[in-house]
């Protein structure tokens, strides 16, 4: 049986009605078997309404967790990752609302992921041939500038450690979340590479491009940027504290 028979994608929502019916249909037309999560944290535009009313026509395949509010994007892949893992899925995927990511890189990123001893795949713009479409100089200037910033901090040698498509082994995702996770915001995705890192796991970088949302507005600004950058540095100062022992 193929390995998207055993997967699950966590799609983070707030205010995401524009993209996310066509997103879910070009997951669902893969005809892969992926199940996907939406968790969405109480969308005043009625994304979970379009959701549930996707729910018909894709029975146990398209699950929804409605959150009450907005508590940043760490807190609603934790959700959406304790439902995956206790629901039994072996491989659980992040996964950008907005098409930053091509849903057809979902069984290149699982695939991988399949082939022992392989942990972790990240969908990756900065390692040979990934690519960014539709990003303004400022931005690829400032998320290179960010990554560098994450890669000296925590002493790992991913290159797009900001990177959100990633596919995870359950046994690494579920060691990883016995740890306090600190990050609340964008600093969510370093930390949990640095803890996959400090795990011992095998990680690896699959080149993806990378294409700036058309509809629906970013929910980065500059005080997420900067409350990300004092995250890492706290994560930091917590391994430094406590050692943490590999999850094999």
């Amino acid at each position: 049986m193929p390995v998207y028979f055993h997967a699950i994608v966590v799609l983070p929502t707030y205010n995401e009605r524009e993209n996310i019916e066509e997103l879910l249909t070009a997951i669902f037309d893969l005809n892969s078997g992926i199940h996907v999560l939406v968790v969405d944290d109480n969308s005043p535009d009625g994304t979970a309404e379009v959701v549930v009313k996707l729910q018909q026509y894709h029975a146990n395949a398209l699950h929804l967790l409605n959150r009450s509010k907005k508590e940043g994007l760490g807190q609603a892949y934790l959700a959406g990752f304790s439902f995956a893992l206790a629901a039994g899925y072996a491989y659980i995927c992040s996964m950008d609302a907005d098409w930053s990511h091509a849903p057809a890189d979902l069984c290149k990123l699982l695939n991988l992921c399949a082939h022992e001893p392989i942990d972790m795949v990240i969908g990756s713009r900065y390692i040979a041939g990934g690519r960014i479409v539709n990003w303004p100089h400022s931005r690829i200037c400032l998320s290179y500038v960010a990554n560098w910033i994450a890669r000296v901090i925590t002493g790992i040698a991913v290159k797009d450690t900001t990177a959100g498509f990633v596919c995870y082994r359950r046994e690494l995702l579920a060691a990883i979340l016995l740890v306090p996770i600190v990050s609340v915001g964008y600093s969510f995705q370093v930390e949990m590479k640095f803890l996959a890192h400090q795990k011992q796991a095998n990680i690896v970088e699959w080149p993806i491009t990378f294409t700036n949302r058309v509809k629906g507005q970013s929910k980065m600004n500059r005080t997420i940027a900067w409350q990300s950058f004092l995250h890492l540095l706290q994560m930091k100062w917590n391994s430094w504290v406590g050692k943490m022992k590999p999850f094999q």
